[in-house]
């Protein structure tokens, strides 16, 4: 059973570039058929997808973060990482890595994210985005 665990500084100035990596053990990232997605919860709000890396590299972004965000993977650490650019303080949010056999079209879309589509999560991790 692969478990994820993600990593990062805790806290990022407004306007500096944010970095987060996403540990796979129990399982490799390049398993098929497996798409690994970044998604985030920021206080009272829905959870929100920012993109993902497939198993073969091909990575899809959410159209309101493509802008900002780039997914990467380091297939000899078994990490997948996510790159926001220029943070705003509204990027403050629990931040999550997650796997899934699919991605939704709502998903692809609009970024909405429905649980019951993947079958494994980290446990989060907290990013502050302030002076």
């Amino acid at each position: 059973q692969a478990q994820l665990q993600e990593s990062g500084p805790g806290l990022v100035k407004p306007s500096q570039s944010l970095s987060l990596t996403c540990t796979v053990s129990g399982g490799s990232i390049t398993t098929r058929p497996y798409y690994w997605s970044w998604i985030r919860q920021a206080p009272g709000k829905e959870l929100e997808w920012i993109g993902a890396i497939h198993n073969s590299g091909g990575t899809v972004y959410n159209p309101s973060l493509k802008s900002r965000a780039s997914i990467s993977r380091d297939t000899s650490k078994n990490q997948i990482t996510l790159r926001l650019t220029s943070v705003p303080p509204e990027d403050t949010a629990v931040y999550y890595c997650a796997r899934s056999q699919t991605i939704a079209a709502q998903t692809l879309i609009g970024g909405t994210v429905d649980r019951r589509e993947y079958d494994t999560w980290g446990q989060g991790t907290q990013v502050t985005v302030s002076s």
